[in-house]
């Protein structure tokens, strides 16, 4: 996979003043255009020690505008970001539409380094490497324009960059133990990265192995090979469309589902829950104070029909839990600045801490809900959106996360009854809005949502359960009974 760029290549000093004002010019005019296009670049900078990379970083800023360039330089994460999904810290900085993102070390550094060093085995690197895939082409689909360029190396070439970055004074503080360390494993370096190249080099975001060789090859070659790819991307007509499967979600022949076979006729009567709710709140508050989720977080989810009990069920956790320890996290429309990222990220940025809550008071199940039933989406986006969510809640758990989620069922009745009270009660005006009473009228096409939902995102690792809450008293009980089960199965 590296022979191309183990040939020599250079280009004389003359090409070089004589290509790179055009070049510049190209770039910036094209950095102007992408501000107003409605998608961002993501460029990834990876490769072998000493290869350059920070470098070519620093030529990309010179030679476009850096105030549109969000540039970052990964090395070992922080202590928040351990107690984080190994990818949080990559999610966060992605770049918004119309801007360029830079990383100088990337999602691919960890697990070829960890490979490497023969700290995981190779069948855990192939599904860091098929995750990697997987998220990069959600960023393709969402918009993003992803280039990933490797800077190479021959180890002679390594060797003798190292040792000159060594004599030369000004340079000496660049060259660290660690990467003569990493010298001294070229090759098992080499074996890892070429098996990392192939299984993630798709057709929408290829691989493009640069020779390192020589500052000016290098540096010409990846403003050109960017411009070219970001020109192609901007005098498209417009971005391709991603056709959806044909075949529709599967229905069963009859008129049973998943919140019809629910019983809604459960009850609890105010002097049990009473004796039951401050008992659980109390093995609530110490299961969240113990050792044991000291370095573990957890991420409640609660979806459901409007006037559901969303709001009573969350008050009744947070009574027995130290402000300091949760945060709630209402969700409505997305932002501007949401707008312009992927659609996960605005959650994402929500993740808890070790030994803290997120409680989401609807969350990422919008996009096959709301955004599903009222077309706020396209098809294409929430038939994909399943997989992403499952990929999403599989990385909190491998992160130590427990992700808890339910879905609060009411009956149409109920429902309505719960509306009237609203509009009678002043204090609970501002629980019932005009938008409530439409989405009422597409009940069955709500319905067939939250089934497709259940079906598709109900996994071993987050499990959803179903709380019959047509009793609100009974409907707060099963979630928290639920909810110290998962804590204390830790």
């Amino acid at each position: 996979m590296f022979e191309s760029a183990e040939l020599g290549h250079r280009i004389d000093k003359e090409v070089w003043d004589r290509e790179v004002p055009a070049l510049r010019e190209a770039l910036l005019n094209a950095q102007f255009e992408l501000a107003s296009a409605g998608f961002p670049v993501i460029l990834l900078v990876a490769g072998v020690d000493g290869a350059g990379k920070s470098e070519t970083v620093n030529t990309l800023n010179e030679w476009m505008d850096p105030r549109h360039i969000e540039t970052h330089g990964l090395d070992a994460p922080s202590e928040e970001e351990l107690e984080r999904p190994h990818m949080w810290r990559y999610w966060r900085l992605l770049p918004p539409k119309g801007k360029i993102g830079i990383f100088d070390g990337s999602w691919y550094t960890w697990p070829i380094r960890e490979r490497a060093h023969g700290r995981t085995k190779t069948s855990e690197l192939d599904q860091d490497l098929a995750r990697i895939a997987r998220f990069e082409q959600m960023l393709i689909q969402e918009g993003a324009l992803v280039l990933k360029f490797w800077m190479h190396l021959s180890k002679d070439a390594q060797r003798k960059r190292l040792k000159s970055l060594e004599k030369d004074p000004r340079t000496r503080w660049r060259v660290t133990s660690r990467d003569w360390k990493h010298f001294e494993m070229y090759d098992a370096f080499r074996g890892v990265a070429e098996r990392a190249l192939r299984a993630t080099s798709t057709g929408e975001a290829p691989w493009i192995v640069v020779e390192a060789t020589q500052a000016r090859y290098q540096r010409l070659t990846v403003g050109k090979i960017l411009l070219e790819r970001l020109r192609a991307r901007l005098d498209q007509p417009a971005p391709p469309v991603i056709q959806p499967a044909a075949h529709p979600p599967a229905r069963p022949v009859d008129t049973v589902n998943e919140l019809r076979a629910l019983d809604l006729t459960k009850r609890l009567e105010p002097k049990e829950y009473e004796d039951e709710l401050l008992t659980l709140q109390g093995r609530l508050n110490v299961l969240v104070r113990r050792p044991a989720f000291r370095k573990r977080a957890a991420v409640l989810v609660f979806e459901g029909m409007d006037a559901a009990g969303k709001g009573g069920s969350i008050r009744r956790i947070t009574q027995a839990l130290d402000a300091r320890t949760y945060r709630i996290h209402p969700i409505a429309a997305p932002t501007e600045e949401e707008r312009a990222q992927p659609y996960l990220w605005r959650f994402w940025r929500q993740l808890p801490r070790w030994g803290r809550l997120a409680i989401f008071d609807r969350s990422w199940y919008g996009r096959v809900l709301v955004e599903r039933v009222e077309g706020f989406c396209s098809e294409a986006d929430w038939r994909r959106a399943y997989g992403e969510i499952n990929d999403f809640e599989d990385q909190l758990a491998r992160s130590g996360d427990v992700v808890v989620k339910f879905w609060l069922s009411i009956s149409q009745e109920e429902q309505l009854r719960r509306f009237e009270a609203r509009q009678a009660t002043a204090f609970k005006h501002f629980k019932i809005t005009d938008e409530d009473w439409r989405n009422r009228e597409k009940w069955p096409a709500y319905e067939a949502a939250v089934c497709d939902m259940l079906d598709r995102t109900s996994t071993e690792i987050a499990p959803w359960t179903l709380v019959e809450s047509e009793d609100k008293r009974y409907g707060r009980i099963k979630i928290l009974k639920t909810l110290v089960a998962r804590l204390e199965a830790l």
